[in-house]
């Protein structure tokens, strides 16, 4: 299977983060790691529209075969579109009707705790059950129906149904995407234009490997977990 990496130049929360040091590596690092200790994964390709990136990637084994257009790379540009016009550039450079790339996994830098195993856990979900798609997902921390909105007058109202009064353990188990693995079919996700189907199946990872690399307290958080040997960053 091909493994997608995205990694623009442009970040709000932390400036050039895809490749700000993390314990010694550039945050991508982990990310290209994992993926080529995957047992299911042949090919390791960067999306990227920051020459810098690319040559970190590729000094690190990665491919670059193009660099992602600046209109796909914008802060309102939407990843699916991204993953779309990968997949179709990659099949026009392929020419080759007999192995064009219908199944991919995408594995966001942000997530460096996310091991070979789990990508490789996940793919097997998507080929056992023949799924459209697969996303990890984390158990959540609260059940929605605590969330509150605060309304125009400055008052505290139920976001969703009122919880009721009741404990925790009271509430059905939820669940959020994590943002470390997405698998999808290529012409689903054209089609439908959306990661999720009435085949759409979970992979569930640990709180410790779901950490999300998105501002400067993420990142000194993931400093000590891997100072702590917490979870396998590349396993």
């Amino acid at each position: 299977m091909l493994a997608i990496i995205p990694a623009r130049g442009g970040s709000k929360g932390v400036p050039r983060k895809n490749i700000k040091d993390l314990a010694g590596k550039p945050l991508i690092y982990y990310a290209i790691k994992a993926a080529q200790k995957s047992n299911h994964i042949s090919k390791v390709i960067v999306s990227t529209d920051d020459q810098e990136i690319a040559e970190i990637a590729q000094s690190f084994g990665a491919e670059v075969p193009f660099m992602r257009p600046a209109h796909l790379a914008s802060d309102n540009a939407k990843a699916i579109d991204s993953y779309i016009y990968t997949i179709e550039t990659i099949n026009q450079q392929l020419n080759d009707r007999n192995n064009l790339i219908e199944e991919f996994v995408v594995l966001q830098p942000t997530s460096p705790f996310r091991s070979s195993l789990d990508i490789d856990k996940a793919i097997e979900i998507f080929y056992k059950n023949k799924a459209d798609s697969v996303i990890s997902v984390v158990k959540s921390e609260h059940p929605p129906q605590w969330y509150k909105r605060i309304a125009d007058n400055g008052i505290i109202e139920d976001y969703f149904t009122s919880d009721n009064g009741l404990n925790r353990q009271e509430y059905n188990v939820t669940y959020i995407p994590n943002g470390a693995i997405y698998i999808f079919n290529y012409s689903l996700l054209k089609e439908k234009y959306s990661y999720y189907t009435n085949q759409t199946y979970p992979y569930i990872m640990s709180e410790e490997s779901s950490l999300d690399i998105d501002t400067l307290i993420d990142f000194k958080l993931a400093e000590v977990l891997m100072k702590e040997n917490i979870s396998g960053a590349t396993d």
